[in-house]
């Protein structure tokens, strides 16, 4: 009979013999000494034990549970795991991929979360503020699951050398070839167990295992990262600030490198935020233009993938800048945090004891302009400053600088006397009365 993949056999049982993930581990932690539970979303790249820490803290629990996969079990599937699941007490369902569920699997899922049914461990590797349905994300704890340091990975690497469960101290393997290993994994402890599986089973086991044996069998490596594990981090910075910096050289480098980690749904997330943050007014068409190529590139998958991302990279390097809008959001979001305020009656959803010369006057759009529509105290506050780098926003800056320019009233009767009065004076100019 055939042994399974070493990356299975050395899937941690319990929560304590889970690598890395001090800051998920010691929520979890927290956890089993209170005995609570909570539906929870892990997140983060490929290869960091998402799935993994959900079984075992399941385990650890001592928790019924039942493991889906979004994308692989359909509708009936999933009913027929719900419906096994609420006969324990307690019970966690773990669902793979929980990005992808559709509306109607969703449809199915919610009822159970509202009525505490039974607690959810989703896992993707999508970030769930952006891909995840806000019903299922507001009921949701999120958890990040970061890459694991090299040190981990190489911890991983000996426990598989020496367990039961792993090679059973079957091959002798040089101290460097294993630091190697965990160098080119890009703390994906997958990775590096299925390349020391190939290599193991490509020697004898009188064979001592070298450092240049590794390199002449292990694939190239998982990602291209000579520092530590914030390395990913760092390249999504630098792609980012290369596009900022209009260095279009150094925007393809980045992203370069960041495809060879594999990284699809990261990458085309970092891209189209920089679109809207740095480009923005500057070039709208621009940012159009990239949330097109990154449908195109999750269309077709890497390694095509990369060709409408280059083009999109090399459009918003080149492209005039404005942060505009980017910070008007934060100085709004600043403001409301220091000193929230109510909003204007003629501007509230009900008109209940609002006199009807002052409710809002839907059908006289002439006096829309002439409204004052920040909260009391607030008048005359600007959050959005122009750049002007691009003839798009150069035109925006021209009409907001004219209906700042405009009579603002904080009365809707007012407003209307001013429009009658502008009404007025048009008509007696036409007639050439004073």
């Amino acid at each position: 009979m055939i042994d399974k993949p070493l990356a299975y056999r050395m899937r941690p049982r319990l929560l304590a013999d889970v690598l890395g993930q001090k800051k998920i581990k010691a929520f979890l932690n927290n956890l089993l000494e209170n005995k609570a539970l909570v539906s929870m979303i892990f997140y983060g790249p490929p290869g960091t034990g998402k799935t993994t820490l959900a079984q075992a803290f399941a385990n650890s629990f001592d928790a019924y549970s039942v493991r889906l996969n979004a994308v692989l079990d359909n509708k009936s599937q999933m009913q027929q795991a719900f419906d096994e699941a609420i006969r324990f007490n307690p019970s966690i369902v773990i669902i793979d991929e929980i990005h992808r569920l559709d509306k109607a699997k969703q449809d199915l899922l919610l009822p159970h979360l509202e009525n505490g049914d039974f607690y959810l461990i989703g896992c993707t590797t999508a970030n769930p503020l952006i891909s995840l349905n806000p019903a299922i994300r507001s009921r949701t704890r999120l958890l990040e699951s970061v890459p694991l340091s090299k040190e981990d990975v190489l911890e991983g690497l000996h426990r598989a050398v020496k367990s039961k469960e792993g090679l059973s101290d079957s091959r002798t393997f040089d101290e460097d070839a294993l630091f190697y290993l965990a160098s080119i994994s890009s703390g994906d402890l997958r990775f590096a167990y299925n390349q020391l599986e190939a290599i193991a089973l490509s020697f004898s086991k009188s064979h001592r295992i070298t450092l240049d044996d590794v390199k002449e069998i292990a694939i190239a490596p998982n990602y291209l990262t000579d520092k530590d594990e914030d390395e990913h981090y760092d390249t999504v910075s630098g792609l980012q600030k290369s596009i900022r910096g209009s260095d279009v050289d150094a925007a393809i480098y980045y992203l370069a490198k960041l495809l060879k980690g594999g990284d699809l749904e990261g990458l085309i997330r970092r891209l189209l935020v920089t679109a809207y943050e740095d480009v923005g007014l500057g070039n709208p068409q621009a940012v159009d233009r990239c949330y097109t190529a990154c449908l195109v590139a999750r269309e077709v998958g890497l390694p095509e993938a990369m060709i409408p991302l280059a083009f999109a990279v090399c459009d918003l390097a080149l492209s005039p800048k404005s942060r505009a809008s980017c910070e008007a959001i934060h100085m709004a979001s600043d403001l409301i945090d220091s000193s929230p305020s109510h909003v204007r009656s003629y501007l509230r959803l009900k008109t209940t004891g609002i006199p009807k010369e002052e409710q809002y006057d839907y059908g006289n759009p002439e006096i829309w302009s002439h409204l004052v529509y920040l909260p009391e105290g607030l008048e005359g506050t600007h959050f959005f400053h122009g750049w002007g780098n691009g003839k798009y926003e150069r035109a925006l800056m021209e009409q907001y600088q004219r209906l700042c320019s405009l009579a603002k009233v904080t009365s809707v009767s007012e407003a209307r006397k001013i429009v009658e009065e502008e009404r007025r004076k048009g008509k007696n100019e036409k007639t050439g009365v004073r």
